[in-house]
Protein backbone atom coordinates (compact mmCIF):
# COMPACT_ATOMS: atom_id res chain seq x y z
CA UNK A 1 0.00 0.00 0.00
CA UNK A 2 1.40 3.17 -0.88
CA UNK A 3 -0.38 6.78 -0.48
CA UNK A 4 -0.63 9.84 -2.67
CA UNK A 5 0.98 12.89 -1.06
CA UNK A 6 -2.56 14.35 -0.25
CA UNK A 7 -3.38 11.54 1.63
CA UNK A 8 0.21 10.85 3.42
CA UNK A 9 -0.43 14.41 4.86
CA UNK A 10 -3.28 14.12 6.09
CA UNK A 11 -2.54 10.82 7.90
CA UNK A 12 0.36 12.63 9.49
CA UNK A 13 -1.78 15.45 10.98
CA UNK A 14 -3.75 13.24 12.77
CA UNK A 15 -0.96 11.14 13.92
CA UNK A 16 1.43 11.63 17.07
CA UNK A 17 5.30 12.18 16.42
CA UNK A 18 5.60 8.12 16.56
CA UNK A 19 2.87 7.25 13.96
CA UNK A 20 0.10 6.39 16.24
CA UNK A 21 -3.33 7.53 16.14
CA UNK A 22 -4.22 9.14 19.55
CA UNK A 23 -7.54 11.12 18.31
CA UNK A 24 -10.60 11.76 19.94
CA UNK A 25 -13.87 11.16 18.59
CA UNK A 26 -16.32 14.22 19.28
CA UNK A 27 -18.66 13.77 16.11
CA UNK A 28 -22.01 12.20 18.30
CA UNK A 29 -24.67 14.32 16.95
CA UNK A 30 -28.78 12.64 17.86
CA UNK A 31 -27.13 10.49 20.66
CA UNK A 32 -25.40 12.94 22.56
CA UNK A 33 -28.44 15.49 22.54
CA UNK A 34 -30.52 12.61 23.76
CA UNK A 35 -28.11 11.84 26.35
CA UNK A 36 -27.84 15.39 27.58
CA UNK A 37 -32.24 15.69 27.19
CA UNK A 38 -32.08 12.93 29.50
CA UNK A 39 -29.59 13.98 32.35
CA UNK A 40 -31.21 17.75 32.16
CA UNK A 41 -34.85 16.76 31.75
CA UNK A 42 -35.55 19.42 29.04
CA UNK A 43 -34.56 19.82 25.50
CA UNK A 44 -30.92 19.97 24.28
CA UNK A 45 -30.71 22.63 21.38
CA UNK A 46 -27.96 23.17 18.89
CA UNK A 47 -26.17 25.64 20.97
CA UNK A 48 -26.08 22.85 23.70
CA UNK A 49 -24.26 20.82 21.27
CA UNK A 50 -21.86 23.32 19.95
CA UNK A 51 -21.06 24.67 23.30
CA UNK A 52 -20.01 20.73 24.64
CA UNK A 53 -17.81 20.19 21.63
CA UNK A 54 -15.96 23.38 22.20
CA UNK A 55 -15.47 22.27 25.55
CA UNK A 56 -14.37 18.61 24.86
CA UNK A 57 -11.75 19.62 21.85
CA UNK A 58 -10.10 22.62 23.64
CA UNK A 59 -9.50 20.43 26.63
CA UNK A 60 -8.94 17.21 25.50
CA UNK A 61 -6.73 17.91 22.45
CA UNK A 62 -3.97 19.47 24.53
CA UNK A 63 -3.80 15.82 25.34
CA UNK A 64 -4.58 14.30 21.63
CA UNK A 65 -3.03 14.04 18.59
CA UNK A 66 -6.23 14.92 16.46
CA UNK A 67 -10.01 15.65 17.00
CA UNK A 68 -13.11 13.91 14.98
CA UNK A 69 -15.85 16.29 14.80
CA UNK A 70 -18.75 16.51 12.70
CA UNK A 71 -19.23 20.06 10.44
CA UNK A 72 -23.04 20.32 11.57
CA UNK A 73 -22.55 21.29 15.09
CA UNK A 74 -18.49 20.65 15.27
CA UNK A 75 -16.94 23.67 13.35
CA UNK A 76 -16.75 26.19 16.11
CA UNK A 77 -15.00 23.51 18.20
CA UNK A 78 -12.51 22.69 15.26
CA UNK A 79 -11.16 26.72 15.33
CA UNK A 80 -10.42 25.51 19.17
CA UNK A 81 -8.18 22.00 18.45
CA UNK A 82 -5.24 23.58 19.51
CA UNK A 83 -2.98 22.80 16.28
CA UNK A 84 -3.66 19.47 15.86
CA UNK A 85 -5.35 17.28 13.20
CA UNK A 86 -9.16 17.63 12.26
CA UNK A 87 -11.32 14.42 10.86
CA UNK A 88 -14.27 15.43 9.87
CA UNK A 89 -17.70 13.14 9.35
CA UNK A 90 -19.35 13.25 6.29
CA UNK A 91 -22.47 10.80 7.07
CA UNK A 92 -25.62 11.65 8.77
CA UNK A 93 -26.20 10.21 11.98
CA UNK A 94 -28.07 7.27 12.74
CA UNK A 95 -30.04 5.34 10.30
CA UNK A 96 -34.23 5.11 9.39
CA UNK A 97 -35.12 2.16 11.47
CA UNK A 98 -38.06 1.49 9.40
CA UNK A 99 -36.23 0.61 6.02
CA UNK A 100 -34.06 -2.37 6.78
CA UNK A 101 -30.51 -3.53 6.63
CA UNK A 102 -29.49 -0.23 8.31
CA UNK A 103 -28.71 1.91 5.17
CA UNK A 104 -26.38 4.90 5.40
CA UNK A 105 -26.89 8.24 3.71
CA UNK A 106 -24.63 11.28 3.30
CA UNK A 107 -24.82 14.62 4.60
CA UNK A 108 -27.20 16.60 2.05
CA UNK A 109 -25.15 20.20 2.36
CA UNK A 110 -21.83 18.78 2.38
CA UNK A 111 -18.78 17.22 -0.27
CA UNK A 112 -15.57 15.85 0.46
CA UNK A 113 -14.69 19.39 -1.56
CA UNK A 114 -16.55 21.06 1.18
CA UNK A 115 -14.99 19.21 4.00
CA UNK A 116 -11.64 19.50 2.99
CA UNK A 117 -12.23 23.51 2.29
CA UNK A 118 -13.46 23.39 6.04
CA UNK A 119 -10.42 22.58 7.13
CA UNK A 120 -10.72 18.53 7.29
CA UNK A 121 -6.94 16.59 7.00
CA UNK A 122 -9.39 13.12 6.77
CA UNK A 123 -12.45 12.54 5.91
CA UNK A 124 -14.12 9.42 7.97
CA UNK A 125 -17.35 7.55 7.18
CA UNK A 126 -19.20 5.28 9.63
CA UNK A 127 -20.98 2.24 8.23
CA UNK A 128 -23.29 -0.55 9.89
CA UNK A 129 -22.24 -3.57 8.51
CA UNK A 130 -22.31 -7.19 8.68
CA UNK A 131 -20.74 -9.75 6.05
CA UNK A 132 -24.33 -11.64 7.18
CA UNK A 133 -26.93 -9.32 5.76
CA UNK A 134 -28.77 -10.02 2.76
CA UNK A 135 -26.91 -9.41 -0.82
CA UNK A 136 -29.19 -6.64 -1.91
CA UNK A 137 -28.18 -4.52 1.00
CA UNK A 138 -24.59 -5.58 1.22
CA UNK A 139 -23.91 -5.05 -2.50
CA UNK A 140 -25.76 -0.77 -1.62
CA UNK A 141 -23.52 -0.51 1.09
CA UNK A 142 -20.41 -1.19 -1.01
CA UNK A 143 -21.01 0.38 -3.79
CA UNK A 144 -21.51 3.77 -1.41
CA UNK A 145 -18.50 2.92 0.22
CA UNK A 146 -16.76 2.85 -3.55
CA UNK A 147 -18.17 5.97 -4.79
CA UNK A 148 -16.48 7.99 -1.19
CA UNK A 149 -13.66 6.30 -2.08
CA UNK A 150 -13.57 7.58 -5.46
CA UNK A 151 -14.35 11.19 -4.44
CA UNK A 152 -11.71 10.89 -1.62
CA UNK A 153 -9.45 9.87 -3.80
CA UNK A 154 -10.05 12.52 -6.25
CA UNK A 155 -9.55 15.44 -4.01
CA UNK A 156 -6.32 13.73 -2.35
CA UNK A 157 -7.91 13.14 0.98
CA UNK A 158 -7.23 10.31 3.82
CA UNK A 159 -10.52 8.66 4.09
CA UNK A 160 -11.23 6.83 7.19
CA UNK A 161 -13.98 4.26 7.46
CA UNK A 162 -15.88 3.34 10.80
CA UNK A 163 -17.89 0.00 10.51
CA UNK A 164 -20.21 -1.19 13.24
CA UNK A 165 -21.62 -4.44 13.18
CA UNK A 166 -24.88 -5.30 13.78
CA UNK A 167 -27.15 -8.78 13.86
CA UNK A 168 -28.42 -9.28 10.85
CA UNK A 169 -31.20 -11.74 12.08
CA UNK A 170 -32.44 -8.97 14.73
CA UNK A 171 -30.61 -10.14 17.77
CA UNK A 172 -29.90 -8.90 20.50
CA UNK A 173 -26.55 -7.08 20.31
CA UNK A 174 -25.68 -7.20 24.09
CA UNK A 175 -26.07 -10.96 24.44
CA UNK A 176 -23.61 -13.95 24.65
CA UNK A 177 -25.11 -15.06 21.51
CA UNK A 178 -24.36 -11.53 19.43
CA UNK A 179 -20.60 -11.98 21.54
CA UNK A 180 -19.97 -15.28 19.63
CA UNK A 181 -20.35 -13.67 16.15
CA UNK A 182 -18.92 -10.70 16.58
CA UNK A 183 -15.15 -12.05 15.79
CA UNK A 184 -16.68 -13.20 12.63
CA UNK A 185 -18.74 -9.35 11.83
CA UNK A 186 -15.52 -7.39 12.19
CA UNK A 187 -12.72 -10.10 10.81
CA UNK A 188 -15.34 -10.20 7.35
CA UNK A 189 -15.85 -6.26 7.37
CA UNK A 190 -11.89 -5.82 7.84
CA UNK A 191 -11.42 -8.13 4.87
CA UNK A 192 -14.21 -6.38 2.81
CA UNK A 193 -12.77 -2.84 3.41
CA UNK A 194 -9.49 -3.43 3.09
CA UNK A 195 -9.68 -4.32 -0.86
CA UNK A 196 -8.27 -1.67 -2.78
CA UNK A 197 -11.67 -1.18 -4.75
CA UNK A 198 -12.96 1.08 -1.96
CA UNK A 199 -9.70 3.45 -1.06
CA UNK A 200 -10.54 3.45 2.06
CA UNK A 201 -6.86 4.68 4.12
CA UNK A 202 -7.38 3.54 7.29
CA UNK A 203 -10.06 1.23 8.61
CA UNK A 204 -11.60 2.33 12.66
CA UNK A 205 -12.93 -0.49 13.77
CA UNK A 206 -14.18 -2.15 17.26
CA UNK A 207 -12.66 -5.08 18.51
CA UNK A 208 -13.48 -8.38 17.71
CA UNK A 209 -14.48 -9.15 21.35
CA UNK A 210 -17.32 -7.98 24.03
CA UNK A 211 -15.06 -7.56 27.17
CA UNK A 212 -17.78 -8.47 28.97
CA UNK A 213 -18.01 -11.89 28.02
CA UNK A 214 -14.73 -13.02 27.91
CA UNK A 215 -13.56 -15.33 31.09
CA UNK A 216 -10.55 -14.01 32.96
CA UNK A 217 -11.15 -10.09 32.00
CA UNK A 218 -11.85 -7.44 34.79
CA UNK A 219 -15.02 -6.07 32.50
CA UNK A 220 -16.17 -10.11 32.85
CA UNK A 221 -19.81 -10.33 34.32
CA UNK A 222 -20.14 -14.04 34.75
CA UNK A 223 -21.40 -15.04 31.65
CA UNK A 224 -18.65 -16.40 28.97
CA UNK A 225 -18.60 -16.44 25.08
CA UNK A 226 -14.85 -16.74 25.30
CA UNK A 227 -11.29 -17.71 27.36
CA UNK A 228 -9.02 -14.94 27.82
CA UNK A 229 -6.96 -17.46 25.53
CA UNK A 230 -9.84 -17.63 22.50
CA UNK A 231 -10.52 -13.30 23.08
CA UNK A 232 -6.52 -12.82 22.49
CA UNK A 233 -6.26 -15.11 19.26
CA UNK A 234 -9.79 -13.27 17.62
CA UNK A 235 -7.59 -10.12 17.85
CA UNK A 236 -4.60 -11.93 16.05
CA UNK A 237 -7.30 -13.28 13.64
CA UNK A 238 -9.02 -10.16 12.97
CA UNK A 239 -5.37 -8.14 12.20
CA UNK A 240 -4.47 -11.19 9.71
CA UNK A 241 -7.89 -10.01 7.20
CA UNK A 242 -5.78 -6.73 6.38
CA UNK A 243 -2.90 -5.20 5.30
CA UNK A 244 -4.20 -1.26 5.80
CA UNK A 245 -3.71 0.60 9.15
CA UNK A 246 -6.21 -0.31 11.56
CA UNK A 247 -7.36 1.68 14.79
CA UNK A 248 -10.01 0.60 17.92
CA UNK A 249 -12.95 2.57 18.46
CA UNK A 250 -13.78 2.80 21.89
CA UNK A 251 -17.89 2.08 21.11
CA UNK A 252 -19.38 3.89 24.33
CA UNK A 253 -17.85 1.57 26.80
CA UNK A 254 -16.62 3.10 30.21
CA UNK A 255 -12.89 4.00 30.51
CA UNK A 256 -11.59 1.62 32.90
CA UNK A 257 -13.37 -1.36 30.17
CA UNK A 258 -11.65 0.47 27.08
CA UNK A 259 -7.98 0.37 29.39
CA UNK A 260 -8.29 -2.81 29.64
CA UNK A 261 -9.57 -3.51 25.95
CA UNK A 262 -6.31 -2.04 25.35
CA UNK A 263 -4.43 -4.00 27.45
CA UNK A 264 -5.50 -7.43 25.78
CA UNK A 265 -4.77 -6.28 22.13
CA UNK A 266 -0.99 -5.94 23.33
CA UNK A 267 -1.48 -8.61 24.99
CA UNK A 268 -2.18 -10.18 22.11
CA UNK A 269 0.51 -8.79 20.01
CA UNK A 270 -1.83 -7.29 17.62
CA UNK A 271 -0.36 -4.59 15.78
CA UNK A 272 -2.98 -1.72 15.36
CA UNK A 273 -2.06 1.49 14.89
CA UNK A 274 -3.92 3.46 17.31
CA UNK A 275 -7.66 4.60 18.56
CA UNK A 276 -10.21 6.97 17.91
CA UNK A 277 -11.75 7.40 21.45
CA UNK A 278 -15.33 9.58 22.40
CA UNK A 279 -17.25 8.02 25.00
CA UNK A 280 -14.52 6.58 26.78
CA UNK A 281 -13.36 10.14 28.18
CA UNK A 282 -16.12 12.35 28.32
CA UNK A 283 -19.28 10.44 28.64
CA UNK A 284 -19.45 10.53 32.20
CA UNK A 285 -19.25 14.50 31.77
CA UNK A 286 -22.60 14.49 30.24
CA UNK A 287 -24.48 15.00 33.41
CA UNK A 288 -21.91 17.71 35.16
CA UNK A 289 -23.15 19.51 31.72
CA UNK A 290 -26.83 18.88 31.88
CA UNK A 291 -27.00 19.89 34.96
CA UNK A 292 -24.60 22.11 36.35
CA UNK A 293 -23.75 23.89 33.02
CA UNK A 294 -20.85 24.46 31.08
CA UNK A 295 -18.12 26.00 33.51
CA UNK A 296 -18.43 22.52 35.90
CA UNK A 297 -17.96 20.47 32.94
CA UNK A 298 -14.87 22.52 31.96
CA UNK A 299 -13.99 21.50 35.24
CA UNK A 300 -14.75 18.06 35.14
CA UNK A 301 -12.66 17.80 31.56
CA UNK A 302 -9.57 19.48 33.06
CA UNK A 303 -9.54 16.98 35.79
CA UNK A 304 -11.69 13.41 35.37
CA UNK A 305 -11.35 13.86 31.31
CA UNK A 306 -7.68 14.35 31.18
CA UNK A 307 -7.37 11.56 33.51
CA UNK A 308 -8.82 9.52 31.59
CA UNK A 309 -7.51 10.25 28.05
CA UNK A 310 -4.16 9.66 29.90
CA UNK A 311 -4.94 6.07 30.46
CA UNK A 312 -5.62 5.66 27.14
CA UNK A 313 -2.34 7.72 26.05
CA UNK A 314 -0.73 5.33 28.31
CA UNK A 315 -2.19 1.97 27.08
CA UNK A 316 -1.54 3.64 23.96
CA UNK A 317 2.52 2.88 24.22
CA UNK A 318 1.19 -0.49 23.22
CA UNK A 319 0.42 0.36 19.90
CA UNK A 320 2.31 0.27 16.50
CA UNK A 321 3.29 2.89 13.80
CA UNK A 322 1.21 2.97 10.60
CA UNK A 323 4.07 4.19 8.30
CA UNK A 324 5.56 0.43 7.63
CA UNK A 325 2.49 -0.71 6.57
CA UNK A 326 2.10 2.04 4.04
CA UNK A 327 5.92 1.44 2.66
CA UNK A 328 7.62 4.52 4.50
CA UNK A 329 10.22 4.72 7.58
CA UNK A 330 8.88 6.84 10.37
Amino acid sequence: MSLTPGKLAGLKAVSDPRGVIAAAAMDQRGSLQKSLAKERGAAADAADLEEFKILVTEVLTKHASAILLDPEFGLPASHRRNGKGLLLAYEKTGYDSNTPGRLPDLLDLWSVRRLKEAGADCIKILLYYTPFEKSPINDHKQAWIERIGDECRAHDIAFFLEFVGYDADGGDEKSVAYAKKKPSIVSGSMAEFGKEKYGVDVLKVEVPIEMSFVEGTRAFKGERAYTRAEALQHFRDAELMTHKPFIYLSAGVSNPVFIETLELAAESGTKFNGVLCGRATWKDGIPIYAKQGATAFEDWLNTEGVKNIGNVNQALKAASPWYPKVGIKG
